[in-house]
């Protein structure tokens, strides 16, 4: 039987970056097909995320030196190399963010509880260890002119003191037409696609697809937990990791809401991906689609959060991880 073609294309819409053109409906694009390659054989995934941002200049001034710390030096949007505080703070006055502060006081005016505008964003553009930190700083250059250049001022740092290089680009939130910038969850899927684009162009295997696609249910907080449960400094996840704590010692875990969500949306994903493999084996890619079951085959067990506390918690104390039974796709 015929794969349904429209329930694998909305699947892999979520996948891919490629644009399909009007005679390409019945067939699949080189470019879905390179990307479908990429994501089973677990292609490195680039990471971009929203790190903060300045509200005062005086914040702005002091990421700067963060970011421009020791040896690293920043690079701005018109080609300018800047070491050290005073060059720094020149930065901060040529940008003339206390007037986008003033202005922004003006316009929103700020009450008890709300949080004032940002004067800048804090963009983090990052692969994992091993790839050469000159080919990130590159994508990152390319990536940061196609996306603000002669509209909103940026400044950029490679560093290198971590295994993974990264880039922190700190980007003005209001442009120079005025327009200030509002950063949403689809727009950083697309900057990621963007990322990814610029680093295969240089040679760097580079992948960007969502995290559920992958098998993961969400963003994993191993580190987080193992401060708050040793440390005892943590607020919100120690008061998460001593309910679940509770509950192991009374011999249950609650199941809340999460559980039913997360198995859902591994549901929805072991569907696309089965019907990316049955409308690749039907168009002739027999070992791609063989590939893409083995890839569904490594997928851990979708978990809530407090099932992933309650097995790293039985783990420190040598006890036994509480199964999690894989969803059933019909």
């Amino acid at each position: 039987m015929r794969p349904r073609h429209n329930a694998s294309r909305t699947f892999l819409d979520l996948v891919s970056d490629a644009k399909r053109g009007p005679t390409e409906r019945d067939r699949w694009s080189s470019a879905e097909v390179e990307q479908i390659a990429r994501t089973v054989r677990h292609a490195p995934e680039v990471m971009v995320k929203i790190s903060g941002g300045g509200t005062s200049p005086k914040g702005v001034a002091a990421h700067f030196g963060y970011i421009g710390r020791r040896d690293f030096e920043i690079e701005t949007d018109d080609g300018e190399r800047l070491q050290g505080r005073a060059e720094q703070r020149a930065l901060v006055e040529e940008w003339d963010l206390e007037l986008d502060a003033a202005e922004a006081r003006t316009a929103y005016r700020v009450v008890a509880g709300q949080k004032p505008k940002k004067l800048v964003h804090n963009i983090v553009l990052s692969m994992p260890a091993g790839t050469p930190a000159s080919a990130v700083l590159t994508a990152s250059r390319v990536f940061a002119r196609e996306q603000f250049a002669l509209k909103h001022r940026y400044g950029m740092a490679l560093h290198t003191d971590q295994p993974h290089p990264h880039v922190h680009l700190v980007v003005k939130a209001v442009s120079e037409q005025g327009n200030r910038l509002h950063i949403s969850r689809e727009m950083l899927r697309g900057w990621r696609r963007e990322f990814a684009r610029h680093l295969r162009a240089l040679g760097i295997d580079a992948n960007a697809t969502d995290r559920a696609v992958r098998g993961i249910s969400k963003t994993r907080k191993h580190d987080a937990i193992h401060w708050a449960a040793r440390e005892g400094r943590s607020t919100h996840m120690r008061t998460k990791v001593m309910a679940v704590a509770d509950d192991l010692r009374e011999g249950k875990l609650r199941e809340k809401s999460g559980r039913t969500q997360s198995t859902e949306t591994r549901r929805e994903v072991m569907r696309g991906w089965l019907d990316v493999a049955r409308e690749l084996a039907y168009t002739d890619r027999p070992t791609l689609a063989q590939d893409v079951l083995r890839f569904i085959k490594t997928f851990d067990p979708p978990m809530t959060e407090r099932e992933r506390i309650a097995v790293v918690l039985m783990k420190q104390h040598g006890d036994r991880e509480p199964k999690i039974r894989e969803p059933i796709v019909r």
